[in-house]
């Protein structure tokens, strides 16, 4: 295992990963003294659980750094909020970054970004083909704590993004991964997993699918904060411990989907 201030890195004896790079909640002091929104705002753009939910696998990153420090689903450009149009209208800010702060965020960035190549080249050496699980969350009621959630038309309860990859290249493996995720018993009933409707994956599956074009498939899966309460941070160990148990009820199903390509 190598941890970092910002990032865990667990090198394990599979071709399946699980990504959680948005978990982190913690700041550097620097960027915390700068920060015009409280720990209760913070806590909702980040992605919960997602580091728990990451232990299905026996390789994991991990991210121990808030998004609002550095945002490593997001380009080098764009890594840094630093305005409102780039935080979903919010005055992230109290002063705005320095450009030494922001030379620091982007450090970070680049160190992460250069152990991932690492560690996929390694695993690409030792199995031919690797999946990762790009684990996030996200919103759906951002009206207000007291607002009725968002349509489930156009909010599915996983949303599982593939438009930064070769989707036919690929399809064994989505296509084995959204059938046995939709397969599982979730408490009685089957989730509602579809694929692109909210999100079609970020920076962080584009960069691997770049690099690795044939060799990495990246699959973005978003969780709706149906497992809590988005507004108190108040989690349901129940949910929490099912999405786990679902996840983890794909990876024999992905493996020999991969291993069949």
């Amino acid at each position: 295992m190598a941890i970092s201030t910002h990032c865990v890195f667990h090198r394990g004896t599979s071709p399946i990963v699980a990504a959680a790079v948005h978990n982190g909640h913690d700041t550097r002091e620097d960027v915390a003294d700068h920060l015009a929104i409280d720990e209760q705002v913070q806590l909702r753009e980040e992605d919960p659980m997602t580091g728990e939910w990451s232990q299905i696998a026996k390789t994991q990153i991990v991210g121990l750094r808030s998004r609002f420090e550095v945002d490593l689903n997001r380009p080098r450009d764009k890594a840094v909020y630093e305005t409102p149009s780039e935080a979903w209208g919010m005055n992230v800010w109290s002063t705005p970054p320095d450009e030494q702060m922001i030379q620091e965020s982007l450090r970070e960035y680049d160190q992460f970004y250069s152990d991932v190549h690492q560690l996929l080249s390694e695993l690409v050496q030792d199995f031919g083909r690797v999946v990762v699980y790009d684990l996030h969350t996200y919103n759906h009621r951002r009206r207000g704590p007291y607002s009725p959630p968002a349509d489930s038309l156009s909010n599915p309860e996983v949303n599982v993004g593939t438009g930064t990859m070769d989707r036919e290249f690929w399809a064994p493996v989505v296509d084995r991964f959204i059938e046995d995720l939709r397969s599982f018993d979730f408490h009685g009933r089957h989730l509602d997993v579809r694929e692109n409707v909210k999100f079609q994956g970020g920076y962080f599956g584009e960069w691997i699918h770049s690099q690795f074009p044939k060799q990495v498939c990246s699959i973005a899966i978003e969780f709706k904060k149906m497992f809590m309460d988005e507004w108190t941070g108040e989690e349901d160990p129940r949910e929490v411990e099912s999405i786990y148990r679902a996840l983890r009820s794909t990876l024999p199903g992905v493996r020999t989907a991969l291993e069949e390509m």
